[in-house]
């Protein structure tokens, strides 16, 4: 709310704090929905992949990976994505670009485990297309929300 003060000069918030942020609520708003969508997204494609026969059976301990445990992971992993592009935003002078390359690093470092993991064929590469689901949702929205929100 502004206001006239007897010099005839507008007060207003503190447009720099106050857009600040505005920005790293929008961010975090954006990358929350996103999240949604990334869980729900990963947890359909890997019931779509046991419904044509992938057991999701990891050797070690003979135990399958339940659905809930899709989600979970997924939903974890991508607020550490938020938390990143928002450290990004506070403290880069390039958030965007740098995000893109650091989210594209962590993504190609979790395709390692599958690969160790001993599972079979079509687990691992299961496994690995369900990593690359989340992060062709979460990279580019948060990337995204980052350039817009360049004053």
């Amino acid at each position: 709310m502004n206001s006239m003060n007897d010099t005839g000069a507008v007060a207003g918030p503190a447009s720099g704090r106050t857009s600040h942020t505005h920005r790293l609520c929008g961010l975090a708003g954006t990358g929350f929905i996103a999240t949604l969508a990334a869980m729900v997204a990963t947890t359909l494609a890997a019931a779509l992949a046991q419904a044509v026969g992938v057991d999701f059976e990891v050797p070690d301990g003979g135990e399958t990976i339940p659905l809930s445990g899709f989600a979970v992971v997924t939903g974890f992993f991508s607020v550490v994505g938020i938390v990143i592009a928002v450290a990004l935003l506070r403290w880069s002078a390039r958030p965007a670009e740098r995000f893109v390359w650091t989210a594209v690093f962590l993504t190609a470092i979790s395709l390692v485990p599958p690969l160790l993991s001993g599972a079979n064929t079509a687990t691992t590469t299961a496994l690995l297309g369900l990593h690359l689901v989340p992060a062709t949702v979460m990279i580019p929205t948060l990337a995204r929300s980052l350039r817009t929100r360049i004053d």
